[in-house]
């Protein structure tokens, strides 16, 4: 099934139903998002062909109507990360080969700078500041000149959106994808949770992810539920949001988590959530301490899950039944994926499909499904890396227990070797994370000549509190679940947050230059 269909189907069976609400006020019923991403499609059209658009903005509704408007086109709507910079803005839109630009008012500046260096032929300004420059029209005059009627040449083929990996240590890749894969991630994720026309979801992760894209917007139009845009997540107007609309669904990172956890417990009245059925969560690593204080401050239905851009919304999820039993798993593959655990291989070649490892073993994640992508747009040689005989390779590091649920160890390239032992860093991470005045750790292997590497970690602590190295090495020899190797040897001991990406992977090598260049 197309993606496209499949939101023509919402607007046909609920059409005066929320579909969209705003932060500051605003309402659109699926009639109403329907008209203007139909406008919005035949505007683009008229003014570049069918070229593909682009679109620079935070969470705000153009972003939504463009991203309907690419499905009505067939051609994919290429979103953008407002927190790129102009220069890789540019290369993204010139990989992806987009010719116009749908912009909001955060982004004048960076959409101007993007016109004067020619890459983009038409431009459309969403939002209230002055812009004068030749190229950019009005939005709503736009869509309030265009045709209601979705012109007859559309769509032009069956894209949907070209997206673009987090890209912590090189340029972002791009990735496009089709209606039908698209639909299959939707769907998935409404079987994950269960979600129906009922739902109401908070959306405050940045729109432009594939994690927010096809594993929260889509699957609620899809369902016909109502979505709560959040322009950038605040942590209190989240909760407010969340009380005041009577959310049910939300997806937040874990350091989002944490900065919710942290306004409830502080508040002397803490915001009502008990109307939250399903939260979502995944990105980075998900402790036993931070799913408890969700289930204390905000709601006991914590899913767990895992993915990457390349596969979609997501590979697997962990229901908030087993986590109690099996903590920290990202549970088993969901619906429409086939995932193995095999042997690891160097990155110069292909692991073997069928070396899979056994029960408590490590080895490397790979996965098939119908949703996946298949290439990296103009990277040969990275498509070269992570897809081979119809398999996608993660590498991810993953271990698998008796019952087959999967647990992350860490990525291939993370790898430390101390002294000929393998260390994954997310291990000692895990166990850190888990002391309770520890807030975050991140954990990575420093060169030295008699070891090879260290295992060094830059700790952050709970607000007022005061941890020394003594303390934290104590710790470390006295948990029963880091072997004596893996202890760091090396630390950083801080309040400041850890640098992160939009999706929570953490920065390492800003650590290394800030704590140990």
């Amino acid at each position: 099934m197309k993606l496209g269909d499949a939101l023509a189907r919402s607007a046909r069976c609920y059409p005066d139903k929320p579909a969209l609400v705003t932060d500051d006020g605003r309402s659109f019923t699926y009639a109403e998002l329907d008209d203007r991403s139909t406008r919005l499609a035949n505007a683009v059209t008229e003014r570049v062909g069918t070229e593909r658009f682009a679109v620079l903005a935070i969470n705000h509704f153009s972003a939504i109507e463009s991203m309907w408007a690419g499905n009505k086109r067939g051609l994919a709507t290429v979103q953008l990360s407002y927190r790129a910079t102009v220069s890789e803005l540019q290369q993204m839109a010139d990989t992806a080969e987009a010719e116009a630009l749908v912009f909001d008012d955060h982004n004048v500046d960076d959409a101007l700078d993007l016109l004067d260096r020619g890459a983009f032929d038409a431009a459309l300004h969403a939002g209230d500041r002055d812009v004068d420059h030749e190229a950019v029209e009005s939005y709503e005059a736009v869509l309030d000149d265009s045709d209601p009627s979705l012109d007859g040449s559309l769509p032009a083929d069956d894209e949907c959106a070209v997206l673009h990996t987090s890209g912590t240590t090189s340029v972002p890749k791009t990735v496009a994808f089709d209606q039908d894969q698209l639909w299959y991630g939707a769907a998935q994720v409404i079987m994950e949770h269960g979600i129906d026309e009922t739902d109401t979801a908070l959306c405050t992760s940045p729109w432009y992810h594939m994690v927010t894209t096809d594993a929260w917007l889509y699957p609620h139009f899809v369902a016909g539920a109502t979505v709560v845009l959040h322009s950038t997540f605040d942590p209190e107007e989240a909760l407010d949001l969340i009380e005041t609309h009577e959310v049910t669904g939300l997806l937040a990172v874990p350091t989002q988590l944490k900065a919710l956890n942290d306004i409830q417990r502080g508040a002397e009245m803490p915001y009502d959530t008990d109307t939250l059925s399903y939260i979502r969560t995944g990105g980075a690593i998900v402790t036993e301490n931070l799913i408890e204080e969700t289930h204390e401050h905000l709601s006991e239905h914590v899913y767990n899950t895992y993915g990457m851009t390349e596969a979609g919304p997501d590979l697997s999820f962990a229901h908030p039944s087993v986590q109690e039993e099996h903590p920290g798993t990202i549970g088993k593959e969901s619906f429409t994926w086939e995932i193995r655990v095999v042997e690891t291989a160097p990155l110069s070649e292909d692991p073997d499909p069928d070396a899979t490892v056994d029960a408590g073993e490590r080895g490397e994640i790979i996965a098939r499904g119908p949703g996946m992508s298949h290439e990296y747009i103009d990277n040969e040689e990275a498509t070269e890396k992570s897809y081979f005989d119809g398999w996608l390779r993660t590498r991810d590091v993953a271990r698998i227990d008796e019952e087959g649920y999967l647990y992350i160890v860490d990525r291939v390239d993370n790898m430390i070797n101390s002294g000929g032992e393998n260390v994954y860093p997310a291990e000692v991470e895990r166990v850190l994370g888990n002391h309770p005045d520890v807030a975050e750790a991140c954990v990575f292997g420093l060169d030295d000549e008699d070891w090879g590497q260290v295992v060094t970690a830059v700790v952050v602590t709970e607000d007022g509190v005061e941890l020394t190295e003594d303390e934290l090495e104590e710790y470390c020899l006295q948990h029963d679940g880091l072997a004596d190797f893996k202890r760091p040897r090396a630390y950083a001991i801080t309040d400041e947050e850890l640098p992160r990406t939009d999706t929570g992977t953490i920065q390492r090598e800003d650590l290394v230059e800030k704590y140990f260049s």
